[in-house]
């Protein structure tokens, strides 16, 4: 059996790599731990890398790298894959930090690399910028939610954790609420990305620090629905949508439930689907979807 349990990195096509290396470096205060002609590697903590920036004449995200458990060779994750018609590669020093992966696409064209280890030069938390705990999940818009939600629950493992109407469907390969969501979109896409701070002091300084940099939160602060972060976003350089949050619920797959909260709605609280993706009661929608749509007019799908 494949199972992630850890959303290793994110790389993204850049029209202009080197102001999104800026902005992740002075503002979200990470740390460039590589770097090659084209392209910069980036780490939030330990990891050789947690982002990856490279010039290109588009603005997107491409790759995906899920860690996967050691109970299975790469090769045999190669034929795994095989028996379920999708082609997969095992690549050999393909990546700085990653002696080893093996390279696939979803159902919507996204690039997949599962690999068993990374190296940890583990540069540490910068005092400067936002600083980070870790890269926490990815929402994808898709051509066929269920088709995809479909492949990342039978092929890779995923948990299903909640839904948010007909809308986005909430998958986890660890005991976080959400590694992945899934949303119609009728064409791929990446919706945002989401990056874990402490606490709300830390939600705070991260805001003061966006608007010393002129980046405006767009949605937010606010607790959601399906998973509890509280969460603001904003849009990095190229107008990704960028998550913050904290307080992210807890799955315990073996119960069936979430780790209980004083503000869940029921007690013990299981996946279900939720109307509003607000827990506050406020209508966002129309904000954050504009938001999302500003990247569609920067970069016409």
């Amino acid at each position: 059996m494949i199972k992630p349990f850890k959303l290793g990195y994110a790389e993204f096509n850049c029209l202009d790599a080197e102001k999104m290396e800026n902005y992740y470096s002075d503002v979200m205060g990470m740390t460039v731990t590589d770097k090659t002609r084209d392209t910069a590697y980036i780490s939030s903590g330990t990891d050789h890398h947690t982002v990856v920036l490279k010039h290109s004449n588009e603005s997107s995200l491409d790759v995906i790298g899920y860690q996967i458990e050691q109970n299975v060779e790469l090769n045999e994750v190669v034929k795994i894959l095989g028996a379920e018609g999708i082609p997969a590669e095992v690549k050999t020093d393909a990546r700085p930090g990653v002696h080893q992966l093996v390279e696939l696409q979803d159902p919507d064209g996204f690039t997949l690399q599962l690999f068993h280890e990374i190296e940890t030069p583990a540069p540490g938390y910068k005092e400067n910028g936002i600083s980070p705990f870790k890269l926490g999940h990815i929402a994808i818009g898709s051509m066929d939610a269920k088709k995809s939600t479909d492949f990342y629950m039978n092929v890779l493992n995923f948990s299903y954790t909640d839904t948010i109407g007909t809308r986005a469907t909430f998958l986890t390969c660890n005991t976080d609420h959400h590694v992945l969501n899934v949303s119609s979109f009728g064409h791929k896409m990446m919706h945002h990305i989401a990056f874990e701070l402490k606490d709300t002091s830390h939600h705070v300084r991260s805001a003061d620090i966006l608007a010393k940099n002129e980046m405006p939160i767009v949605w937010g602060p606010s607790r959601h629905t399906a998973g509890h972060n509280m969460a603001t976003y904003h849009h990095d350089p190229e107008l990704n949508l960028i998550e913050l949050y904290i307080d992210m619920d807890q799955y315990i797959k073996p119960l069936g439930h979430f780790d209980p909260r004083p503000w869940h709605e029921e007690l013990p609280l299981k996946p279900r689907v939720w109307e509003d993706n607000c827990a506050w009661y406020t209508k966002y929608e129309t904000t954050i979807l504009d938001a999302v749509l500003k990247k569609t007019e920067l970069q016409p799908i």
